[in-house]
């Protein structure tokens, strides 16, 4: 249907977490403020996690010094526990903690260090933060589509995790093809199952994806009725903690492509994000 609104959240933080050289504060800073200017309605701009296990983003508070906030895109930081979630919830320009909560026993504790059951408390725990400090929690359901690791997964147990949580009192959620291995039909099978359980919730998708597939998984969604997309100009970036070599992002310019071709309308200014797509090359070209 033409004319449809689509919401995008553009992810330079899961861009440049995976990234070997450090890319310097004032770069960020500079590249993200191009961001800033596109309309994007919202901008995962970095992440408060142990600087171990994410060099990449140990500058984020710095980083969010420097930004022009003028605009209308919110702001969403991505945070592994409670004491990451206090951290961030000291600044009120973040208006968004994001929680990566599997359905993989394996890649939870990979990705966190914790398991399922453990990340449940520590969902809780991050909302009463959230709560008192005037802050939403989207969940990121990792390997929502499959995993490699030969834990359960079907549509029920998806379905089963975010009653839960919806339970606990999150009411936004992203799918995330955590590894890229999903196939269209898995995408138009999990996103269908999900938003017809849970009509009333806001659901979108975080899509890792290569250049000969990207298509069909977009148009998978879209299809199943998902109007929420993650994307990261260029496709740059990936799980670092997945070992997946990185499978990229649903690429910005292609999902803008995919948009006009369906008539939807979008946040996005073009001369802005042509800007922004120049200016992604000073960071994740010499900083790779």
């Amino acid at each position: 249907m033409s004319g449809e609104k689509a919401f995008i959240t553009e992810c330079p933080r899961d861009a440049m977490q995976g990234l070997h050289d450090f890319i310097p504060t004032e770069l960020k800073i500079s590249y993200l403020n191009e961001l800033l200017k596109v309309g994007f309605d919202r901008l995962d701009f970095g992440s408060f996690v142990s600087p171990k296990a994410i060099p990449q983003m140990r500058d984020t508070a710095e980083v969010l010094g420097g930004l022009d906030l003028s605009g209308p895109t919110e702001l969403l930081a991505i945070v592994a526990n409670t004491r990451g979630a206090e951290e961030a919830s000291r600044f009120s320009a973040i208006r968004y903690l994001g929680f990566p909560f599997s359905v993989s026993e394996t890649f939870q504790r990979r990705n966190t260090n914790a398991g399922i059951a453990d990340s449940f408390t520590t969902v809780q725990s991050i909302l009463e933060t959230a709560s008192v400090n005037n802050k939403q929690l989207l969940v990121y359901i990792s390997m929502a589509f499959g995993n490699p690791y030969g834990d359960q997964w079907d549509s029920s147990v998806v379905s089963e995790w975010i009653a839960k949580l919806r339970d606990a009192g999150v009411s936004r959620f992203a799918l995330a093809d955590t590894v890229g291995i999903a196939r269209s039909e898995d995408v138009a099978y999990m996103v269908d199952s999900v938003l017809s359980t849970f009509p009333d919730m806001e659901i979108g998708v975080h899509l890792h994806c290569r250049p000969n597939n990207w298509k069909s998984k977009v148009e998978a969604a879209w299809d199943s009725g998902c109007r929420r997309f993650d994307t990261a100009i260029k496709g740059f970036g990936g799980c670092p903690m997945a070992g997946d070599a990185l499978t990229g992002n649903l690429a910005t310019e292609n999902l803008v492509s995919f948009l006009q071709e369906k008539g939807a309308i979008s946040s996005i200014k073009t001369e802005p994000f042509m800007e922004a797509m120049r200016k992604s090359s000073d960071v994740f070209m010499e900083y790779h």
